[in-house]
């Protein structure tokens, strides 16, 4: 049962390994993630704007947590816009 769970590992990471979609930018290797997430944090940025020309963000009263949930999600709409295999 060993031999077979030392055999099955690193295939499985192998394989796992190959999933992450990489970008090459001017010859350096950078995960999706990474790009997503700088992203995500400059889109909460240019957002910030925004809100506060609205009169909005009064009313938003844990901002950290708001700001940063508004990160995240515009994270993941980049990811699943951009580097998503539908």
């Amino acid at each position: 049962m060993q031999r077979v769970m030392l055999t099955v590992l690193p295939v499985c990471a192998a394989t796992v390994a190959g999933c992450d979609p990489v970008l090459n930018v001017a010859g350096a290797n950078f995960p999706a993630w990474l790009v997503c997430g700088l992203a995500g944090a400059g889109g909460a940025a240019l957002l910030r704007p925004l809100f506060v020309a609205a009169r909005v963000e009064g009313y938003l009263w844990p901002v950290a947590l708001v700001y940063t949930s508004l990160a995240a999600l515009i994270a993941c709409v980049v990811y699943v816009v951009c580097f998503s295999r539908l």
